[in-house]
């Protein structure tokens, strides 16, 4: 039936609208999700290389970037990890601890889609599919105009997302909505994203792409010891993700190419062994030989270890330890996993996820200014906003 009577509507079939769904759905409320994609949950299909990060049991507010970083906490309060890990035990769903508190589904992330669409099923939520929002109006009550019909709910959820990933259907709606009543928008950019090489070093390092190597990145004061890798444009890998969500753009990037090895005293001893090997050589003990290679060519640094002085040794090993790279840019948002920036919070009740501007207005997810770190935080965001709003609307 096209149209028809709701309560509340949820524009956005992700993570974060059919957690409010369903706990709309469980208390009473008639609730319609429409989702412009054939079918729900797309980004939750592809991540995690296709077995979802689910929720990362560490989660807290300082996993999180945002202009006001105590907005997350009161629904990560209401709604934390163990929560939905007891949702996901409930349904048998085989799950893994990759990294420690990074939980992954054993089979597919399809299985944790699988499991809201039933929990959407037993809360009497409704689901179309394949069904674009046309237009979206105000006046008496909510008007919005979508391929299905016009629903008139007296509850909006704008659970859109962000502008990452646009193959799979990403687009600036819930930004244009937002404008539309009223709320302010913090600037959107790529977050968890590669960062690309300037033209010389990629002259330099391109051709290195698929070397990889357990690093400390540091952007601003944030600082995470991860795998680097990389690639034919420039940096990836973990640790660049998460530098990147907090990168500056003219900014250099700090990389410590031999994160808790003292290279100094290494080379010291080295010295005093009249050790004849370059210290290119000592360096690959700890890094690929390609890179460690490249490194010491670029820095142009040949010498043995025996001919070294004390400025010398001080010089190569601060190098190493602080390399700087100031990226040209990122892979943009066909590559980041995510979007940081969005709806301004402080127009948004922390407690509800209610606009302050219009009455039965919701925003949850990956469209409001709250941004995770890697590692299962974002999707940890997105049930719990989910939830919180999932309680008023």
């Amino acid at each position: 039936m096209p149209g028809g009577a709701t309560d509340v509507l949820v524009i956005g079939g992700g993570a974060a609208g059919l957690m409010c769904a369903i706990e709309a759905g469980k208390r009473g409320r008639r609730v319609v999700v429409v989702e412009h994609n054939a079918e729900i949950g797309r980004k939750i299909l592809i991540s995690g290389g296709g077995r979802a990060n689910f929720t990362n049991l560490a989660t807290g507010p300082g996993n999180f970037l945002s202009a006001n970083p105590h907005f997350a906490k009161s629904a990560l309060a209401r709604y934390g990890p163990q929560d939905f890990v007891a949702l996901v035990r409930r349904y048998g769903i085989p799950w893994h601890e990759k990294t420690p508190g990074q939980l992954f589904c054993d089979r597919s992330a399809r299985d944790i889609t699988t499991m809201l669409a039933v929990e959407c099923a037993a809360a009497n939520v409704r689901i179309e599919t394949a069904c674009e929002v046309r237009a979206v109006r105000h006046g008496a009550g909510f008007v919005v105009e979508t391929a299905r019909g016009t629903f008139r709910p007296s509850s909006l959820v704008i659970a859109t997302g962000g502008l990452s990933v646009p193959k799979i259907g990403a687009t600036p709606f819930g930004y244009a909505v937002a404008k539309q009543f009223g709320l302010g928008i913090v600037a959107c950019r790529p977050a968890l994203v590669p960062l690309t090489f300037g033209g010389e070093d990629r002259a330099r390092f391109g051709d290195l792409a698929g070397v990889s190597a357990e690093v400390v990145a540091r952007a601003g004061r944030h600082a995470f010891r991860e795998k680097m890798l990389v690639t034919h444009r420039g940096l990836s890998g973990p640790a660049i993700l998460q530098a990147s969500s907090y990168w500056t753009p003219g900014e250099p990037v700090v990389i410590d190419l031999l994160p808790g090895v003292d290279f100094a005293a290494l080379l010291r001893e080295r010295r005093a062994a009249g050790d004849r090997a370059e210290a290119r050589t000592l360096a690959a003990r700890f890094l690929p030989k390609r890179l460690a290679d490249r490194w010491f060519e670029v820095h142009r640094s040949t010498r043995p270890a025996a001919a070294l002085g004390d400025r010398e040794i001080a010089a190569i090993s601060e190098a190493l330890h602080a390399w700087r790279i100031r990226p040209a840019g990122t892979e943009g948002y066909e590559k980041a996993e995510v979007t940081a920036g969005g709806v301004d919070t402080a127009g948004l009740s922390s407690k509800t996820l209610e606009a302050r501007t219009a009455a039965g207005l919701y925003f949850i997810g990956e469209v409001v200014d709250v941004t995770g770190q890697l590692g299962g935080f974002n999707f940890q965001w997105a049930w719990a906003s989910g939830f919180a709003a999932g309680q008023y609307v």
